[in-house]
């Protein structure tokens, strides 16, 4: 587990995951490396089927050849495509001050892609595309979804097309055993040493609640951090992202599995409302 992996697709959050990788290594003291999967395109054009009856036999072959060569270049396109982003992608990481950048190029599937180099990673930086298919429905990168699904590593999805760098974290607590597991992997980390954080837990104000944000909080403090507290009075799909908003430049950490609640807030349609209101960047941890 020694490297962060920039997952970049040339898309608009492709600087801001670049950006998001180097400030995570620099903090982290691994190497990055930039990985980019060329994934077969949908089929631009229909098959052309055996309607041999209809349009002959060689006209049918000539199609079939044509649509190959098609293909063909498309693919010599995209890697060409692929190997002048990884050269700008690598220029940006050094001059953000990376000593040690490897950039790979792979065929295949993303997720796939991820789970080959887990045994290696410390932790993977995605950058999140909304694609709408209503007036107001958004639906999670389903990229996103499945690497978050798939891997065991912790994953920071970048929301946004510039980087900004954190001022203070948002640690999303429901007191579950997951979610101290969260806490103490944050504690442990050098990723976020020495940022300000916020443990925010949505649910009823009663004692067991303020405990176990004390519980979670003395972890913090006594691994050096400024930790405060905040018990949100209703649930966690709309008082976050409302507190968020109050929060300035910060990273919304999360564990992956867990109370059902936080859950749907990781894989399900709140983490896009979450993510499309507030624009922080999430980091979800193992």
């Amino acid at each position: 587990m020694n490297k962060v992996y920039a997952c970049i697709d040339g898309l608009a959050a492709t600087a801001a995951v670049i950006d998001w990788a180097a400030w995570s290594a620099l903090r982290l003291d691994v190497p990055l490396e930039l990985l980019h999967v060329l994934e077969r395109a949908p089929e631009a054009l229909p098959p052309v089927g055996d309607y041999s009856g209809a349009i002959g036999l060689g006209a049918q072959e000539i199609l079939l050849k044509q649509l190959s060569a098609l293909d063909e270049e498309r693919g010599k396109i995209a890697q060409e495509a692929g190997r002048q982003m990884l050269v700008q992608a690598r220029a940006r990481a050094t001059a953000a001050g990376i000593a040690q950048v490897d950039s790979r190029m792979r065929h295949g599937d993303l997720a796939d892609t991820a789970l080959d180099l887990e045994p290696d990673a410390r932790l993977f930086v995605l950058g999140e595309h909304y694609r709408a298919s209503g007036t107001r429905k958004i639906h999670l990168d389903h990229h996103v979804e499945r690497v978050i699904r798939a891997v065991k590593r912790p994953v920071l999805v970048a929301t946004a097309e510039q980087f900004v760098a954190p001022e203070r974290f948002v640690l999303a607590y429901d007191g579950s055993a997951t979610a101290r597991k969260t806490v103490e992997t944050v504690a442990r980390s050098p990723l976020l040493k020495g940022l300000p954080a916020l443990l925010a837990m949505a649910g009823a104000d009663t004692p067991a609640a303020h405990q176990q944000l004390q519980e979670a909080q003395q972890i913090l403090q006594a691994a050096g951090f400024i930790a405060d507290v905040t018990l949100l009075p209703g649930e966690p799909e709309t008082d976050l992202p409302a507190l968020l908003k109050t929060q300035g430049a910060a990273l919304l950490v999360m564990g992956a599995y867990g109370h059902s609640r936080i859950r749907q807030l990781i894989v399900g349609s709140t983490t896009t409302t979450l993510l499309r209101v507030s624009e922080v960047p999430v980091l979800i941890l193992r």
